[in-house]
C-alpha cells in the first residue's frame, strides 16, 4: 500500500476514534467524509487498497451499508489475493450479520472467511472465526 495513503488513513483513525470518544459528532462526519473521500479517490486505481476501505467500513454506523462497504474491501482483497485482509474482512461481514439476524449469511462469510485464514499468523482471528463458525453451526 501506498506509505502516503497509509498515513492518511492512520490520520483519519485517529481523529474518528478521538471524536468517537468525545461524542463529537462534528468533527467525526468531518473526517469520516475525508476517508470516505480517499476511499473514493483512490477506486479502482493503482493506489487503491483493502485497507482503506475495510476503516471506512469499520467506522459506518448503518450497519447494512457498511457490510456493502466491507464487501467493496473484500473485493479489493481478492483482488490482490490478501489472505489476511480476506480473513478479517469476511470475519467482520459475518460479525454484522450476525447483529442483523442473517445467521445463514453470517455461516456463509465464516465459511470464506476459514477458507483464507488457513495460511495467516493471526492465531486469534483464526480462533475467532472458529469460535463464531461453530456457534452459529450449532444454533441452527
Amino acid at each position: 500500500m501506498n506509505t502516503k495513503i497509509y498515513k492518511q488513513v492512520l490520520l483519519h483513525t485517529d481523529h474518528l476514534m478521538a471524536a468517537a470518544q468525545a461524542e463529537d459528532q462534528v468533527t467525526f462526519d468531518q473526517h469520516y467524509l475525508a476517508l470516505k473521500q480517499l476511499c473514493e479517490e483512490h477506486d479502482n486505481t493503482d493506489k487503491d487498497h483493502p485497507v482503506q476501505w475495510e476503516t471506512l467500513a469499520d467506522f459506518t454506523d448503518n450497519l447494512p451499508v457498511a457490510i456493502t462497504i466491507y464487501e467493496q474491501a473484500l473485493v479489493k482483497a481478492e483482488a490482490i489475493n490478501d489472505k489476511d485482509f480476506r480473513s478479517s474482512i469476511s470475519y467482520s461481514i459475518a460479525a454484522l450479520k450476525v447483529e442483523l439476524g442473517d445467521k445463514d449469511g453470517a455461516i456463509e462469510s465464516l465459511e470464506k472467511a476459514k477458507i483464507s485464514c488457513n495460511k495467516i499468523s493471526d492465531k486469534e482471528l483464526k480462533a475467532e472465526i472458529h469460535d463464531l463458525l461453530e456457534e452459529l453451526k450449532q444454533s441452527v
